[in-house]
């Protein structure tokens, strides 16, 4: 199966008070790193990560992600 994971997680971390990678990534418990590869597509979150960071942003999980196929 091909295609690509991306997600708008960095305009989320701007539009709630320009939180760093660091303080979402102690919020779901992964480090600074590990939300910066997901940013970047370099890394696919498990989906227990995924469901906290879209919970973190009181967003539907598909509004943050988007499968492009």
């Amino acid at each position: 199966m091909n295609g690509s994971l991306s997600n708008n997680i960095r305009l989320q971390r701007f539009m709630h008070g320009e939180m760093t990678q660091a303080e979402l990534g102690q919020r779901v418990g992964v480090t600074r790193q590990t939300i910066a590869a997901i940013e970047a597509g370099k890394y696919s979150p498990s989906l227990e990560v995924a469901f906290k960071i879209a919970a973190e942003f009181k967003l539907p999980l598909e509004e943050l992600f988007q499968w492009q196929g």
